[in-house]
């Protein structure tokens, strides 16, 4: 049986590390496994590959992967692997959402404390030299507390959950939107809204976090118009996918002051480009697509897919399993 591992990005932690590979050879050695580094090689490999783990495939190597069963993303995100033939054929994809959930969640809080206490500003006006407490009051939303203030979830996959149960254990009120709101309300959630009722959840939240799939339905789902049904001094936080908002409406909102800002973690294109107006809106906080990165990552990887990997070879259930119809 041969697994072949093929991750490659220009960002380094992103690529499998040596020991990761070697472990693998060493734990499940009945296994032939060929790593690449880059995919000068992956037709010719792929061919006979039952298993693959890579960021993405292309359809055409797809048709000539006559044994694949199962592909593993490293990502939470599988946009990028839903066509045709992969959707409509019995190879069994799965993702990694529940390695970067906590993390992520992590990182929602640090960017929700950044935007309520101000420390883009004071960060600006420290690079200055001056002393601007006046200006931090009197200018642009005001510092505010988090005790009772409503954080709004677009999803409530992995990285959802684990922000709802941070955020209300700071006293925030949690409510979401989601497809199947009939579902069982996550941990610390009070009102799950279904996506019809988008207008009604987004007008009462000081905070709108975006950790949802990219679908069909939720491609530029924050547009002008639910952009304008935002509160004028909430944020929107995004750390799903870029194509979940549309990037020249929520400069415009920006510019204009109609919502109160943005913390951005990922963007339609990455990296972002220099001339985006984004850059220059001071109620913007951007991060380079850094939520999910952690030194702990190859590890968590590593005993998640281990397992998953001991599940199929004894013809198991697998974890993190993808539903290929919803696309997520």
């Amino acid at each position: 049986m041969k697994l072949l591992i093929v991750l490659h990005h220009r960002f380094g932690l992103w690529n499998a590390p040596d020991w990761f590979v070697e472990r693998l050879k060493s734990d499940f050695p009945q296994l032939e496994i060929v790593h690449l580094s880059n995919y000068d090689r992956i037709e010719p490999e792929i061919v006979d590959a039952e298993i693959v783990i890579a960021w993405s495939v292309r359809p055409e190597q797809f048709k000539a992967a006559k044994k694949l069963r199962w592909i593993h993303s490293p990502a939470a995100a599988v946009h990028q692997l839903m066509f045709p033939e992969l959707i409509n054929s019995e190879v069994v994809l799965t993702n990694a959402r529940e390695v970067h959930g906590p993390v992520v969640a992590e990182h929602v809080i640090a960017l929700i404390y950044a935007l309520a206490k101000k420390i883009p500003e004071a960060v600006r006006l420290q690079q200055k030299h001056i002393w601007g407490q006046e200006a931090m009051w009197r200018e642009g939303r005001r510092p505010r507390e988090l005790a009772d203030a409503t954080l709004g979830l677009v999803g409530v996959g992995s990285i959802g959950r684990e922000v709802a149960k941070r955020a209300s254990a700071l006293g925030m009120s949690v409510v979401a939107v989601r497809q199947h709101p009939e579902k069982q309300k996550p941990e610390g959630v009070t009102t799950v809204y279904s996506a019809g009722a988008l207008k009604i959840f987004l007008a009462q939240c000081d905070y709108v976090v975006l950790a949802a799939p990219i679908t069909p339905s939720t491609q530029r789902l924050m547009n002008a118009e639910r952009l304008g049904q935002m509160k004028r001094d909430a944020c929107l936080i995004n750390v799903g996918r870029g194509l979940l908002i549309d990037e020249a409406a929520l400069s415009t909102a920006l510019r204009k002051n109609q919502i109160g800002g943005a913390a951005l973690d990922v963007f339609e294109q990455e990296p972002l480009p220099a001339d985006s107006p984004l850059w220059d809106l001071d109620n913007v906080l951007i991060t380079p697509h850094t939520a999910g990165l952690t030194e702990e990552l190859w590890e968590r990887h590593y005993r998640l897919y281990s397992d998953n990997l001991r599940r199929y070879l004894g013809g198991k259930s697998l974890g993190g399993m993808v539903d290929k119809d919803k696309g997520y």
